[in-house]
């Protein structure tokens, strides 16, 4: 069995969620938030901004820390356990493009109500009503989009 670590972000930009598209070989498809393996020495948050640069093209800052999910996969070889760390970001305009080396053909930002029941996975709906809560509350007290909240 071997333990995993990765870091994701719930990006919103003018109230909209980005979601990733995956298509691997027609095995795996699905809408996911963009997520990524923590690299030697580096901090969660900065995995998180890492990878949803790299697989969306996007800039975004982190506001908060959302949660943990966790969930478990079989390799040809081994079981995966594997942990996600998620933050709230707000991102810096709608631009987004697919990596596609890791198998994502499409992106985009979706109103909440669509992101969510695009979403494959229900520990990331779990994730991104959390996140979307927390967004709408700072968005409500004049936070959200507020430099001085960093």
């Amino acid at each position: 069995m071997t333990e995993a670590t990765s870091c994701g972000g719930v990006v919103i930009f003018r109230g909209k969620i980005l979601l990733l598209y995956k298509n691997y070989k027609n095995k795996y498809e699905g809408w996911v938030l963009p997520k990524g393996t923590v690299e030697e020495g580096e901090e969660y948050k900065e995995t998180a901004i890492r990878e949803v640069k790299e697989e969306t093209g996007a800039d975004a800052s982190i506001i908060s820390y959302v949660g943990k999910s966790s969930y478990s996969f079989n390799t040809p070889t081994d079981i995966v356990n594997k942990d996600v760390h998620w933050y709230l970001m707000m991102g810096e305009s709608y631009y987004s493009k697919p990596q596609r080396e890791e198998f994502f053909v499409d992106s985009g930002f979706y109103k909440y109500h669509e992101a969510y029941h695009l979403l494959k996975f229900p520990n990331e709906k779990q994730i991104l009503e959390k996140a979307y809560n927390e967004y709408l509350d700072l968005k409500k007290s004049n936070l959200w989009g507020n430099k001085k909240y960093f």
